[in-house]
């Protein structure tokens, strides 16, 4: 079982190559691991962090009470399940489903305008918030720096940690 390894010890591992995706990062974990690399010696590292938040359109009563029966309605069917599991064998399933489903949206509805209305105008938008790094890091233990480089086609004389390789596909890139 491998020892437990602090966030500390993961940011002190130097880079092996960056890249401006994350998906080439996995990518070049992916390879190191279909090699026979000991992968528990590698982290992927978000660096230059951002907060991104898109507004996707205006929020209304409407648009309150919707997204309200949309989240009530799929409680009260997980409700009338659960309840189905304990019920005697004469309830029905579908019964017990269809009036969680009904009872659960109007209930969502009601939720729905309440948020809304205490908002106070202060939020009249839906968004949707994502953290995005600048560029991934892949780091790997000093000890076993050669043999990744080896196995991803990085020269050796390649300077590694500016990111100085994400640009190049002919270092950074891994082939699949």
């Amino acid at each position: 079982m491998p020892s437990i390894i602090t966030p500390q010890e993961i940011a002190a591992r130097p880079t092996l190559t960056s890249f401006p995706s994350y998906e080439e990062a996995q990518a070049a974990v992916d390879k190191l691991s279909d090699n026979k690399f000991p992968v528990e010696h590698v982290s992927i590292i978000g660096v230059d962090l951002r907060s991104v938040e898109a507004v996707l359109g205006r929020m209304s009563w409407g648009r309150a009470a919707l997204g309200g029966l949309m989240m009530g309605a799929w409680l009260g069917v997980l409700l009338g399940l659960f309840v189905s599991l304990f019920a005697t064998s004469e309830a029905n399933l579908w019964t017990l489903v269809g009036l969680g489903l009904i009872y659960g949206a109007a209930f969502g509805i009601i939720l729905g305008l309440i948020n809304y209305a205490f908002t106070g105008g202060k939020r009249d938008f839906v968004s949707r918030s994502q953290l995005v790094a600048g560029r991934y890091d892949v780091t790997v233990d000093a000890d076993q720096m050669a043999a990744a480089r080896n196995i991803l086609g990085i020269p050796f004389g390649t300077a590694v940690g500016d990111g100085s390789a994400a640009g190049s596909s002919e270092t950074a890139t891994p082939a699949s």
